[in-house]
């Protein structure tokens, strides 16, 4: 562990955890920014969370605008040299009048949280360092705080959200990237206008990654209380060690019990093997997923069963090897409804093969979104997966993606 000496003191990521650990959990952030202030002699130190929809990030503390963190501040994303850090996941830094500013990532195991963002007198290699640390701890500061408060909840939020919404919205991991050491996965939901009832659901066992992507039939608070049925029901089940046939039949059951004649989903289960990347997958009426391999772009060929909801039915597991360098992306038929059609998806994951799995994501959803003019017909929906393989025993850290857009540490002609 690296600690600097500052006025005497060593400061690493227990300092950044203790002060936090003494302030109520909606104070957390307010309390390791001025701590950090003082520390290093900062003329300001601030954090910014990443919103709902990854278009802005809102400024949730600033110890010199706003040294009691009530005023929330929406800062534009894109092109902007936050956007920059959290895509290379590398700090940046620039001189200017009052000394050294500098942003650094704020993120936990692949999931982007935010950004923190500091001006010091002076900023070497060890104080890059310490600030490094600092930000990674308060990544586990926020992912724990959040659990006891709306606070962080509320500042993703840019723009006003529907019942429906809401809904949908809670029944998403609560991370929506996660690194290991023989996978990545990441996944994003675009809503339509009258949301569509889309979800996708990802949990990490010892020696299995379960998967799923669902997508509810109908619109807005209906298709919202179906998808709560059938995620429910697939996560009980999963929970109750239940195999993949089983978790599906038992979904199945519940739209059929408890969900009246129109609760109907499509779906696709998987459960991977992470031992041998040998996967089971459950096909209920879902769009084949798209399979990256050795430069080429493929549909999974997969045997349809019914839909969920439709009638009692036997689910059929199907299979499917994985190899290192795999990149499995699995949609909702609203990336292929009609006002999206321009968005070619096979051409943009072999664009962006070299990227990180986050960027692939965010990549396919912004273009889905421009070619639906931002008025979806139906919820588009995306989830991919690369698989690493077995032979690596730790997660190798994020250490940045398309680092050929990064600035260049000193330039201060760069967009906020």
């Amino acid at each position: 562990m690296i600690g600097v000496a500052v006025d005497g003191v060593a400061l690493g990521p227990g300092d950044v955890l203790a002060a936090a650990e003494t302030a109520p959990p909606v104070e957390s952030v307010e309390v390791v920014a001025r701590d950090l202030a003082k520390r290093l002699g900062a003329f300001d130190v601030s954090f910014l969370l990443v919103d709902l929809v990854e278009e802005h990030l809102v400024r949730l503390t600033s110890t010199a605008q706003d040294p009691d963190g009530r005023a929330p501040e929406p800062v534009d994303l894109h092109d902007s040299v936050y956007e920059r850090v959290l895509r290379t996941q590398q700090p940046w830094q620039v001189e200017n009048d009052s000394g050294v500013r500098a942003v650094l990532p704020v993120t936990n195991r692949g999931d982007c949280v935010g950004v923190l963002e500091a001006t010091v007198p002076f900023c070497d290699e060890e104080v890059l360092a310490q600030l490094g640390q600092a930000a990674h701890a308060l990544a586990y500061v926020i992912v724990t705080d959040r659990r006891f408060t709306d606070h962080y909840h509320t500042g993703r939020r840019t723009t006003p959200m529907s019942l429906a919404a809401e809904i949908q919205h809670q029944l998403l991991p609560s991370a929506a990237c996660c690194e290991a050491a023989q996978f990545t996965i990441a996944g994003a939901l675009v809503p339509a206008d009258d949301i569509g009832g889309d979800t996708y659901d990802y949990a990490l066992d010892r020696d299995t990654l379960h998967l799923s992507i669902t997508d509810a039939a109908g619109h807005d608070v209906a298709s919202a209380l179906t998808a709560t049925l059938l995620v429910g029901a697939l996560r009980g089940a999963r929970r109750a060690g239940r195999d993949l046939a089983g978790q599906a039949q038992h979904a199945n059951q519940a739209l059929l019990d408890h969900g009246g004649e129109v609760a109907l989903a499509t779906g696709l289960l998987l459960r991977v093997n992470l031992r041998t990347g040998d996967v089971e997958l459950v096909n209920a009426g879902h769009p084949a997923p798209l399979l990256l391999r050795d430069g080429a772009v493929e549909p999974v060929e997969l045997e349809s069963d019914l839909l969920f909801g439709v009638r009692p039915h036997q689910y059929r597991v199907q299979r499917l090897d994985l190899r290192p360098g795999d990149r499995l992306v699995l949609l909702t038929d609203g990336m292929f409804e009609r006002n999206a059609a321009d968005a070619d998806l096979p051409a943009l994951i072999r664009q962006t093969a070299g990227l990180h799995t986050r960027e692939l994501v965010r990549a396919a959803t912004r273009a889905v979104t421009r070619a639906s003019r931002g008025h979806l017909q139906d919820d588009a929906t995306v989830l991919c997966l690369d698989w690493h393989g077995t032979g690596r025993t730790e997660r190798q850290a994020d250490n940045g993606a398309d680092t050929d857009i990064a600035s260049p540490a000193g330039t201060s002609d760069d967009p906020v």
